[in-house]
């Protein structure tokens, strides 16, 4: 099992590696639920820790439908966090309709290669959460679903995220890797609620503000 300490601070981040999580996230703004961090707090980041770091890759707070402009920013967010090092980046971005924006995304998707990339809880607003992930496994590149189930707390999404653990796995391809997905369970994961989340939902990695 995987945990994941979503952070925004050096410190927090330091912190986080010293309870033994496995991963960060790394965020400007969690008041906004996270925009691109600034570099240099990322560089001082990896200078910092060992353990894997992701990035988000989100210019502003609010709706997830992104102008052309906000897609070229994110596009320059993930060139740096490449030439930084970090282990991946987090984005999402969404259509009018709430569905994921699959044109929009795919140059992010390939220009972050060799990067891991996570499809965050923008895709908890789709109409059809598993239809979605569904999409998701058909593209090259996308590692990993940041989602809550489509509910505020993953306690409350257990089911559906039991399902689309379930449906994961019973797809998996032992011999290819790259349309391999994971989810990453979100939602006020804590160290409290962890072990009853896991008996409900069986995830491999759990993400949250207070792992």
């Amino acid at each position: 099992m995987i945990l994941e300490a979503c952070v925004e601070t050096l410190e927090q981040c330091i912190a986080a590696e010293k309870r033994g999580v496995g991963r960060l996230e790394l965020c400007d703004r969690l008041d906004l639920d996270g925009t691109t961090p600034a570099e240099s707090l990322i560089r001082a980041v990896m200078n910092s820790v060992k353990i894997p770091v992701r990035v988000i890759i989100r210019p502003r707070g609010g709706i997830f439908v992104c102008t052309a402009d906000e897609i070229e920013q994110m596009r320059k967010s993930i060139i740096l966090c490449k030439s930084i090092g970090v282990d991946g980046v987090v984005f999402g971005i969404l259509d009018k309709h709430n569905e994921l924006d699959i044109a929009a995304m795919l140059p992010l998707i390939e220009l972050a290669k060799p990067l891991n990339v996570v499809i965050h809880k923008a895709i908890d607003l789709t109409p059809d959460l598993f239809a979605s992930m569904q999409k998701l496994q058909t593209i090259p590149g996308v590692n990993a679903i940041l989602t809550s189930g489509k509910s505020t707390t993953a306690l409350e999404g257990a089911a559906l995220l039991r399902k689309m653990c379930d449906h994961l796995k019973s797809t998996l391809n032992p011999d290819n890797n790259t349309n391999n997905l994971s989810i990453i369970v979100a939602g006020r994961v804590t160290y409290e609620n962890l072990s009853h989340l896991h008996r409900l939902i069986g995830a491999s990695q759990y993400h949250g503000k207070l792992l």
